[in-house]
């Protein structure tokens, strides 16, 4: 379990990279130390909780508790992420906020700055609805493999996966959509994927 009580997990896609994906509400990010209890740790001089990223119905909001700018302006308490935000913690911190895609209220942060994750990720999900990995531009994760896009989501607090063609869960054939969750190993035509808990 996360600090705030939700679920992390990691996904690893084969050829595409690691994710770390957060499933709550509300995400603190922060310094990668045990004692500062964040969803999204990063190894940075930057404060032990640093900021909270919020999704509401309207969007996604930021409330800054130590220094943070966004696109250039000095966040004073909280300003709204728009799809392409820069958000600069401390003096050298830097994530882009991302919402790539229009019917979808899942979003990605990306360290355009040097700074790595605990563990090391190469872009983290703010997951709301569905996960979308695919080819083109408007999808959470860019797998350019894919011919098609496979669409990650929650039902009854189980994760599903639904793609075009046959799916392979830990060596069992579906069609179409399946089951998974932690542990699993999750196989398509052209993509191979694993979910693990962070």
């Amino acid at each position: 379990m996360s600090r705030t009580g939700d679920a992390r997990l990691l996904l690893w896609v084969d050829a595409v990279g690691g994710f770390l994906i957060c499933s709550g509400r509300r995400v603190l990010v922060g310094q990668a130390v045990p004692v500062a209890g964040v969803d999204v740790p990063i190894q940075a001089d930057v404060s032990r909780r640093h900021l909270t990223i919020h999704r509401d119905q309207e969007g996604y909001v930021a409330a800054a508790a130590e220094r943070t700018v966004i696109d250039g302006r000095l966040v004073q308490g909280a300003a709204n992420l728009r799809d392409g935000a820069l958000i600069e913690l401390g003096g050298h911190t830097r994530l882009q906020f991302r919402q790539p895609h229009p019917l979808s209220a899942t979003a990605r942060l990306n360290l355009v700055s040097h700074h790595r994750t605990q563990p090391a990720v190469d872009g983290i999900i703010l997951m709301a609805d569905t996960l979308i990995l695919g080819p083109t531009a408007d999808c959470h994760i860019l797998a350019r493999q894919l011919s098609g896009q496979v669409v990650l989501f929650r039902q009854n607090r189980q994760w599903r996966c639904r793609t075009e063609g046959e799916i392979t869960v830990n060596g069992d054939k579906f069609q179409a959509e399946a089951s998974m969750g932690p542990g699993c190993r999750v196989e398509g035509r052209d993509f191979s994927l694993t979910l693990e808990i962070a």
